[in-house]
């Protein structure tokens, strides 16, 4: 008999769960909670009793959430105090010489995450040869009684040159854990690799939003004892799942862990998808955002940096471009009149005016209802009924304030601006990096995403969308697929040519080895080496794959024909070797999922508002599809936890695994 396996995603507006067992899948949608692990558990509970389970029987619980990525955004994380060499007290504030908005003269940069008051210098110094100046113990102690009394809750160490050189700062950090009852995090243990303004950025972020992961993780793990299920392990950013005491020791790879899992589940469930394409774009529109990536070779692209909130975070992820526009994105009319979406969003209480919550404006949801892509009976989540009247009214003071004819020109208006803010995201993973989207297939999951994906898939050119089984909480699901993962990194910074093959070799020895003692089963785990090169002069590196033992001539071709795929060229230029980077991989096989489908599918029709005109529109229950059913467009399929929107010019084929493959009607 197969494992009982749970799977949930707390987002912004919903929290989502599937469970695994027996060959079925069942899934589940609950309102989020301000307390996530409240709604984790009612998702939980609901999974259970429609699945007709204890949770006592279930033998996997996984889990993502969003409490990281909230702190960043909400600037609400730990009151932390950062501990660095002397002279670099001001790194944070200082950050590099580049500008996101360059012509901006009232640009402003994000104000630091730790402020000046709370910045401590200690007299040591690293250079990358050695240790050239010790640290002073009694100088750190000394320190200790300016922290006790700024009241933090959290510590960050980041010595200059600690990642080549890590004594000084783990002197400094141990002294620190011993005389305070607050968590410290220090640079070579988050990240040891050079540029210290990402390191130490990196540091301040774990720091910042550790004590919440620590509070959290804890008091959900307490709430599944006395629940009955297993101890929770959590997706992280690098697409991976680990245990929960991982992420309280590391809690910066957990800030982008709901949007990693959705890329998991789409990239498992879409692979049998990607035949005569060059890859697979992820499409995942929530409740408070869209999230868009790139699968190629079957696997999500990857990234070492990303930026959440002005923040620059250097830890292995998933590469996922975000914006603003979700269901519950709010409309709203700028100083030049121009309609906006987002980024601020209603949230799940009080949510869009249709929840009946409360909600007093305009969001991309209340226009979904008022276009007819959302029924006024639906039941969003299976237990949401929706007020058609309070979206009408707040529908109607936009197309007042903005001159237009009546709720539904000013709902039409408000999807269209929500799939320019998500056409431009998929431009930015795909054009802007030399991919041409035309050859690439949509995947299109999330609450709202299949809602949009057919009407962005157009304006793309993209003329194939797959709608996988249980798309509505396909991040859930992905869960129950990702496999155990872990990242190291150590910079090892020379000139190609002089490198000595031997000394990489243990470089990579020691990494793989670190890895390899915290995994949970080190005969089925995987080891992958990576490198970090780039042409001298550079400052930027590409990340290639390494065949051990270690050879340069190899390294170097591998690194000029992944420059000349990104970039469109190689130059006979000397080649540096910047970071080692080794990543351990535990597999574990995804749930097998069986489908039927049922009987007639059609419930009924309603007017729905295209691109051309209002159409009577076949409504479909997609439960009740079989393999091999087709029907063709316009139409309207309602799940239990998204809705798809198929335009006039489109067509839909269920695939034997239940997914629903829509493709542009030949002409």
């Amino acid at each position: 008999m197969e494992m009982k396996r749970i799977g949930v995603d707390v987002g912004g507006t919903f929290t989502d769960v599937t469970l695994s067992l027996d060959g079925e899948l069942v899934t589940a949608k609950v309102p989020s909670t301000e307390d996530q692990s409240e709604g984790v558990m009612a998702g939980i509970e609901k999974a259970c009793t429609e699945a007709g389970i204890e949770p006592e029987s279930i033998s996997e619980f996984s889990h993502a959430m969003t409490v990281s990525v909230n702190a960043l955004l909400e600037e609400d994380g730990a009151k932390t105090a950062l501990v660095t060499t002397e002279g670099f007290r001001d790194v944070l504030e200082i950050g590099r010489q580049d500008r996101p908005s360059l012509y901006d003269l009232n640009a402003e940069k994000p104000t630091p995450l730790v402020p000046r008051r709370r910045r401590f210098e200690v007299s040591e110094r690293a250079t990358t040869d050695g240790i050239e100046q010790p640290v002073d113990e009694d100088e750190v102690r000394a320190i200790v009684s300016e922290i006790r009394e700024a009241d933090v809750e959290s510590v960050a160490v980041s010595f200059l040159h600690a990642y080549a050189h890590p004594k000084n700062e783990r002197i400094a950090a141990d002294i620190l854990r011993e005389e305070l009852d607050v968590p410290v995090s220090a640079s070579h243990e988050v990240l040891a690799e050079f540029r210290e303004y990402e390191r130490t950025s990196t540091t301040a972020v774990d720091a910042y939003v550790r004590p919440a992961i620590d509070r959290y993780v804890s008091h959900l793990s307490e709430r599944a004892r006395d629940f009955g299920v297993p101890q929770p392990r959590i997706m992280q950013a690098n697409g991976g799942i680990t245990d929960a005491d991982t992420v309280r020791q590391n809690a910066v790879t957990t800030v982008l862990s709901g949007p990693a899992a959705g890329v998991v589940g789409a990239s498992e469930m879409a692979t049998d998808d990607t035949d005569n394409r060059d890859g697979l774009v992820t499409f995942d529109m929530g409740g408070t955002s869209s999230d868009v990536s790139l699968v190629r070779d079957g696997e999500a692209e990857r990234t070492t940096e990303g930026v959440i909130n002005g923040r620059p975070i250097k830890t292995p992820m998933v590469d996922i471009e975000t914006v603003g526009a979700g269901g519950g994105s709010i409309a709203w009319v700028d100083a030049g009149g121009a309609l906006r979406i987002g980024p601020r969003s209603a949230g799940a209480d009080p949510g869009p005016a249709c929840y009946g919550k409360g909600g007093t404006e305009p969001t991309v949801t209340d226009a979904n209802l008022v276009l007819g892509y959302i029924g006024a009976s639906t039941s969003l989540g299976g237990e949401l009924s929706l007020d058609e009247d309070a979206a009408y009214d707040v529908l109607a003071d936009l197309a007042d304030e903005m001159g237009m004819d009546g709720p539904r020109e000013a709902a039409r208006g408000v999807y269209r601006v929500a799939n320019a803010n998500m056409t431009r995201a998929i431009r930015s993973v795909t054009v802007e990096r030399g991919y041409d989207p035309r050859k690439f297939g949509l995947v299109a999951f999330g609450g709202a995403g299949p809602m949009h994906a057919m009407s962005i898939a157009d304006s793309l050119d993209i003329n194939r969308v797959v709608i996988p089984r249980a798309s509505g909480v396909l991040s859930a699901y992905g869960l129950l697929a990702a496999d155990e993962k872990r990242d190291a990194v150590q910079t090892y910074q020379r000139s190609l040519a002089e490198v000595n093959p031997d000394d990489v070799e243990s470089v990579y020895d020691a990494l793989s080895e670190q890895l390899l003692a915290e995994v949970s089963d080190r005969n089925t785990a995987a080891v992958r080496y990576l490198a970090d090169l780039r042409y001298a002069g550079q400052s930027f590196e590409l990340t290639v794959d390494i065949e051990r033992p270690f050879d340069i001539q190899e390294a170097g071709e591998r690194f000029a024909a992944a420059h000349e795929s990104a970039y469109g060229y190689r130059v006979d230029e000397p080649v540096e070797l910047v970071n080692c980077r080794v990543m351990t991989t535990v597999p574990r096989s995804a749930p097998s999922i069986e489908y039927d489908g049922g009987e007639d599918p059609q419930t009924g029709s309603r007017d729905a508002v295209f691109a051309d005109a209002v159409h009577e529109t076949p409504v479909y229950e997609r439960q009740q599809f079989s393999p091999a059913d087709s029907i063709k467009g316009p139409a309207i399929i309602e799940g239990d936890e998204s809705t798809i929107v198929v335009p006039p010019a489109w067509d839909v084929q269920v695939r034997d695994d239940g997914a629903l493959i829509a493709e542009v009607r030949e002409t």
